[in-house]
């Protein structure tokens, strides 16, 4: 957004916060008689409309930096958290000390910085976070996530040379079994048997170019072209649906647990793809008659999907590179299962475009656990300064439960 427009729209909300504050404080003095009237910072109905058209995401803060008022794509960007209670605030000390600078100084400030967008570390994003002064009353924040440009810049050189590279296996031996077939032809029984590993190679091909195709759509610029709330149980249940055939030709169950309820913001097609591969991959490399745990808990603002599976694990040496293109712990079983290396990077763009990382835990002989780690979408609507002394009240007296784990109340199997 232009600076003069950046200007003029804080200029106007910091002016009807400004009128809408002096008509309640001189409606106050007029009832001091009957006692004080609590005043309530609100955003007018006309500002809230003009944020709601705004491209970019925002944050809109009272004079003393809590959080007023927060769009989805402020929590999808991890600018702002919901801690517990759904109190939502300002994710990184960066941003608390550019808010802290405006409400001090006023005036405007347009700043490029580097956030971590998971609080146990990993992914980093890079934000254009542009914060004026509304008069006295508060401050404005916009912020544009340049995060998958920046990516997608780093990533092409060296992406069509392992295309390429990959690409050459399955056609090398098309085209050798057809030259073998070609010669064999006076023997239907070598015919048949060279016309089947054809088809598995053909089959091997079809499946990389699809992933290939996949991958380029989660690096490409439009990756959440369907962004939306984002229920996690029906990502949960639409995976499971997906692998379902799959973990029933393989003889494993899939059991599912944890906190319901939960809501990210996103694109449920692509989050439901990551997931779906992260549950395959758990089939995959599972004995048969073993199961795959599928559980959703809530971590300090964040939504946590942990698949958990009973296989082989994964040595150290390799545990650091499995979300690599192409990268393949055991090359010999993914040739018999048609793997491409490329499931799990597909994961990683995902969850990266979401906000949020993947990680991974295993040892040799005690299977593996992959935690899908999303920021939880809190509240969007203004925060008051009564709704918080309520929340608060509530709090008190109805402290929260206990988290629920992988055997909670919600569980179910593929059957």
């Amino acid at each position: 957004m232009p600076l003069t427009a950046l200007l003029v729209l804080a200029g106007a909300i910091g002016l009807v916060i400004g009128v809408a504050a002096t008509l309640t404080l001189a409606r106050s003095d007029r009832r001091r008689g009957s006692g004080p009237a609590p005043l309530d910072p609100m955003i007018p109905e006309a500002a809230t409309e003009v944020l709601a058209i705004l491209s970019s995401a925002y944050v809109v803060l009272d004079a003393a930096g809590d959080v007023l008022r927060a769009s989805p794509l402020a929590y999808s960007y991890g600018i702002v958290r919901a801690a517990e209670g759904d109190y939502p605030r300002l994710a990184s000390s960066e941003l608390m000390e550019l808010a802290a600078d405006v409400g001090r100084n006023g005036g405007f400030r347009d700043e490029r910085l580097t956030l971590q967008r998971a609080s146990q570390g990993g992914s980093e994003s890079v934000i254009d976070v542009r914060i004026g002064a509304l008069g006295e009353h508060g401050a404005l924040l916009l912020a544009d996530d340049l995060t998958r440009a920046v990516r997608v810049e780093e990533t092409r050189r060296d992406f069509v040379a392992n295309v390429s590279h990959e690409l050459k296996t399955p056609v090398g031996a098309i085209t050798l079994l057809a030259e073998t077939m070609e010669d064999a032809a006076e023997d239907p029984e070598a015919v048949r048997r060279f016309a089947a590993r054809m088809q598995s190679e053909t089959h091997r091909l079809s499946h990389l170019v699809q992933e290939i195709i996949e991958l380029s759509r989660v690096q490409g610029h439009s990756a959440l072209p369907d962004a939306e709330p984002i229920e996690i149980d029906e990502v949960v249940e639409s995976a499971i649906a997906l692998n379902r055939n799959y973990a029933l030709g393989a003889r494993i169950d899939v059991a599912v647990g944890g906190a319901a309820g939960l809501q990210v913001f996103g694109s449920a097609s692509m989050l439901t793809t990551a997931l779906s591969n992260l549950i395959s991959n758990a089939i995959t490399y599972s004995d048969p008659r073993t199961r795959v745990g599928v559980s959703v808990r809530r971590d300090d603002g964040m939504v946590e999907i942990c698949v958990k599976d009973q296989g082989m694990g994964i040595a150290k040496e390799h545990l650091e590179r499995v979300f690599e293109r192409f990268f393949r712990v055991d090359r010999a079983r993914s040739r018999a299962t048609g793997g491409s290396g490329l499931g799990l990077a597909i994961v990683k763009h995902i969850a990266s475009d979401h906000g949020g990382e993947v990680t991974a835990w295993s040892l040799p002989g005690q299977g593996s656990t992959f935690t899908l780690r999303l920021p939880e979408m809190g509240r969007t609507e203004t925060i008051t300064a009564g709704a918080r002394r309520a929340a608060a009240a509530d709090a008190a007296q109805h402290p929260a439960p206990a988290r629920t784990t992988s055997t909670g109340h919600r569980s179910g199997k593929a059957h």
